[in-house]
């Protein structure tokens, strides 16, 4: 990390995004913006300054859409600037490719993913649309060659190719399974990008995929719990209320300290799962309690620091990271229904 950097918060509950000054260990709310409507997801150009934020619509009859935002980073305010409406529904999750010049994104309610163009700011309307019921998130390689899918509703991964206009085009094999009732929510891709790592909802596993870095396609190598056995969660189903129900409902996945840390909200815990040389995975062997139902989280780009914050809560907890121990730093006020973080 940098001697100073921010963080964003998206607070969906008030509709506001939170900027943060770290510094030193230490976070310092600068400022809050509004009129980000049921934001649950954005993604941050750090070379241009721009944010793009996924929006419900202010109004009656108004539809979702993705906003632009202008970041100053000295005071830390967010300045609207461009808005494509988006009314198949609004994206859940928002990712940037090719130096920010593509976005893609993920629709759970619409069940639809776009890819769009992006020119000084201004988000394109989308070049490519996919259908898959309830997809939950996207991400590019990072080469910007290849796209991936996470549909909940199908227990798949779709695998596409990403062409140089964003056209997608299905690979050879167009989707790769996840164990039926699973879930799959969010994914990660290691680092050598050999390997891709999607957390499930409902089993509470993080699955491991070998990633083909030359065709793109991904081939299911195996799984490990993510959720505190002594807890007594039940496997989860669609619809189910699984606080009611007691079942596992997990989250968030992120990597830092040489492991890959997962959220799971019923029991509103953090755990570290080791990675080994061959990509396989050993379970937490131990938990950290942490903000009320932690839909989302963030490390820092080093890996030195985690953020968590808490459906139910209107604080995030900031946290030092050793290994797969996290020490707690501090606990700021950000607002209600906070669900989203990145480091800048």
């Amino acid at each position: 990390m940098t001697a100073s950097s921010l963080l964003l918060v998206a607070n969906a509950a008030d509709g506001t995004l939170s900027t943060f000054r770290f510094e030193d260990g230490r976070l310092e709310r600068l400022t809050v913006t509004e009129g980000v409507t049921g934001c649950s997801t954005f993604a941050i150009d750090p070379r241009r300054d721009l944010v793009y934020a996924a929006v419900k619509g202010a109004e009656p009859g108004q539809p979702a859409g993705i906003l632009t935002l202008a970041l100053d980073r000295a005071t830390g305010e967010l300045t609207p600037r461009t808005r494509l409406d988006l009314p198949e529904g609004g994206m859940n999750y928002l990712a940037l490719t090719r130096s920010g010049t593509g976005l893609l994104g993920a629709s759970y309610g619409g069940g639809y993913g776009i890819t769009s163009e992006v020119a000084d700011g201004v988000v394109g309307a989308p070049v490519s649309t996919i259908h898959y019921p309830n997809l939950h998130s996207v991400l590019p390689s990072a080469d910007g060659r290849f796209a991936y899918f996470v549909s909940l509703g199908a227990d798949l991964v779709a695998q596409y190719a990403l062409g140089p206009d964003l056209v997608l085009t299905p690979l050879d094999e167009p989707t790769a399974a996840a164990p039926d009732g699973s879930g799959p929510r969010h994914l990660v891709l290691n680092e050598a990008q050999d390997a891709v790592y999607v957390i499930t909802e409902f089993s509470g596993d993080l699955l491991h995929y070998a990633r083909d870095t030359g065709t793109g396609l991904l081939t299911l190598r195996g799984a490990a719990s993510f959720v505190d056995p002594t807890k007594g969660l039940g496997h989860s189903v669609f619809g189910a209320d699984p606080l009611a129900e007691h079942y596992i409902w997990g989250a968030d996945l992120h990597p830092a300290g040489g492991y890959l840390w997962a959220s799971e909200r019923t029991e509103s815990t953090l755990g570290a799962l080791a990675v080994a040389p061959d990509g396989s995975l050993t379970p937490p062997e131990a938990f950290t309690v942490t903000e009320t139902q932690p839909r989302g989280f963030a490390t820092s780009p080093d890996g030195a620091y985690l953020v968590a914050a808490g459906e139910k809560s209107t604080t995030v907890s900031l946290y030092a990271v050793d290994g797969a121990e996290l020490t707690l730093l501090q606990r700021a006020e950000t607002g209600r229904g906070a669900n989203w973080l990145r480091f800048v």
